[in-house]
């Protein structure tokens, strides 16, 4: 009986091993600071000037599933019927999103849920697509994964994962950064193939020597107390004063999957499960200008400042605002809007644009 239960626990051992070593092999460790290439395919892009204009557009694509889905994880519990999109409806997409960020122009374009190598996405290098379409708009690009994985066990993925955070600049970058950001508490296993949210750090070389530092981020979506979202805006927070402190004009844009001012209370109840009563984005805002402002997105005209549209077929248009723009005191807004007009049928969420001022040569 001793030899036996030896036996078993030895092979129980050499289970859970190989089990450990199959996890490791398929998943992805991210340090908490990674350098990142830069690419510029022009020879030489130009540089920010001191006091310049500047137009920023941040744009979370839904990897370029488009809106005639209800996806899996688009329910409360787990119940949507559709896995992932068709290659034509995210040519579809594709095409949209060049046709929007082509007639927008921006000098920055800061994206999310850009997918490579993702079996829901059917494997595709969509940055690589992007860029094809926008080559000659946007000469640097830095890129950042902040999901990533071989193989992921679950039923409606059973294949890879991989979605990126991507920036794009008309001007020259010098340097990137991924930054690691605090992920939800979980068990071990389970961890090892969530996302890993990030900030996608870019430096972008002023003329006068100095930089204008741009993120990119999108945070968390989980409920509260089972998502890391405090955590994540508080990471973020410290590394803003830290460029305050240094002089270093900022900026940030993403989906931070979190509400403004006021708006809890306006949503339904059914849809206010993965929110807090008092949004952890305050943490920011109590700081920094905002776009849109808590007085845009919870005021009179409050519809035109939404930017999430919920793939929910008991909704006809977007109900809430996620996605914004955060920037240095020493930055100018010029002015903001919410492109909604011919982008409801693109992505579950609708670019936020803004052109701004540099702060002036010392």
């Amino acid at each position: 009986m001793t030899r036996l239960l030896r036996i078993t626990l030895l092979s129980l051992l050499i289970i859970a091993g190989l089990l450990a070593a199959l996890i490791y092999s398929l998943t992805w460790r991210p340090a908490d600071k990674e350098t990142l290439p830069v690419s510029c395919v022009a020879p030489r892009a130009p540089t920010l000037l001191p006091g310049q204009a500047l137009k920023v557009m941040t744009w979370n694509v839904q990897y370029l599933a488009g809106k005639n889905y209800v996806f899996w994880y688009d329910t409360p519990d787990g119940s949507g019927p559709d896995d992932r999109p068709t290659v034509e409806d995210m040519a579809f997409s594709l095409d949209e999103v060049a046709r929007v960020i082509r007639d927008e122009q921006p000098d920055i374009l800061l994206l999310q849920e850009v997918d490579e190598g993702a079996k829901p996405s059917h494997y595709q290098d969509q940055l690589a697509l992007l860029q094809e379409r926008l080559v000659d708009l946007y000469p640097c690009s830095a890129q950042a994964f902040d999901w990533k994985a071989d193989f992921v066990p679950s039923l409606h993925i059973f294949g890879s994962v991989g979605r990126k955070l991507a920036t794009l600049s008309r001007y020259q970058i010098e340097h990137a950064e991924r930054l690691q950001l605090p992920a939800a508490e979980t068990n071990f296993i389970s961890r090892q193939f969530q996302p890993k949210p990030a900030l996608l750090l870019t430096y972008l070389p002023l003329s006068d020597g100095g930089q204008l530092a741009v993120l990119n981020t999108r945070l968390d979506g989980g409920a509260p107390g089972r998502s890391a979202a405090q955590q994540q805006v508080q990471a973020t927070a410290k590394l803003l004063d830290k460029f305050e402190g240094r002089g270093t004009p900022w900026l940030i844009g993403g989906d931070f999957n979190l509400l403004p001012l006021g708006q809890y209370l306006r949503l339904d109840a059914a849809k206010r499960g993965q929110y807090a009563p008092d949004s952890e984005l305050h943490l920011l805002w109590d700081k920094y200008p905002m776009i849109p402002r808590n007085s845009e997105s919870s005021g009179i005209d409050r519809e035109k400042w939404l930017t999430h549209f919920p793939n929910d077929p008991s909704l006809d248009g977007p109900d809430r605002t996620l996605d914004y723009l955060f920037y240095s005191p020493r930055i100018k807004r010029v002015e903001a809007k919410v492109r909604q007009e011919d982008t409801l049928r693109i992505s579950n969420h609708l670019p936020v644009i803004a052109r701004f001022l540099l702060p002036a040569a010392q």
